[in-house]
């Protein structure tokens, strides 16, 4: 008799019902368990649609290479969710310099071209390394350095998925020469001489 009982109570007397879905509000500030949510009466179909991935990324830069993101603060909707994704484009000879993503781990999947990817795992240091064609996936665990390369003669494209809405980037070039840090401590700490730093720091917009 209990069991029914608590069936009927369930049935008329329901606990507060779980959110389906929380679509950011982005004016408010966000915190590690996301952005506060978007009121569900004002939420629209298009606030789960996101178009910027069919529109190639301007690849005429330092790096011959563009990443357009669909993370939280540029689609919304994945808020809570724990996943997003972005379009990396990459022109002959482009590059995603060696980088990490703090808050998650990595899956690409090439979608036209070919790409040489990597990354170095913490513990001793090996290094996983693959020349990827398309159709053909690799993971890159959270927090790892990892890169890709164009390693064919025409452009390359690719899409990313993560299992954040806000995986975190720093890329290590620009973290060590796209800083403040005196050049001194630079050098004591990546073994580089004077003229070396400077000249990197001068490339990547670091002062000091």
């Amino acid at each position: 008799m209990l069991p029914i009982l608590f069936l009927v109570a369930l049935l008329f007397f329901p606990s507060s019902q779980a959110a389906d879905f929380c679509v950011a509000k982005l004016k408010g500030a966000g915190n590690p368990s996301g952005y506060a949510c978007r009121n569900p009466a004002i939420v629209t179909v298009d606030d789960f649609v996101f178009k910027g991935l069919g529109v190639a990324g301007n690849t005429t830069n330092i790096i011959s290479a563009a990443v357009t993101p669909a993370f939280v603060q540029q689609f919304p909707g994945v808020n809570g969710l724990g996943l997003s994704t972005a379009r990396l484009d990459l022109a002959p000879g482009g590059v995603i310099p060696m980088h990490t993503h703090p808050a998650a781990s990595e899956i690409l999947f090439v979608v036209t071209g070919k790409i040489t990817a990597g990354f170095i795992s913490s513990s001793a240091n090996m290094v996983y390394v693959k020349t990827l064609n398309k159709g053909d996936v690799m993971i890159f665990p959270q927090g790892l350095l990892h890169f890709q390369i164009n390693a064919g003669g025409t452009a390359a494209v690719a899409v990313v998925s993560f299992n954040s809405p806000e995986p975190g980037l720093q890329i290590t070039d620009f973290a060590l020469f796209g800083n403040s840090l005196p050049s001194k401590l630079v050098e004591k700490t990546t073994f580089l001489d004077d003229a070396q730093v400077k000249k990197l720091k001068g490339v990547l917009g670091g002062t000091g």
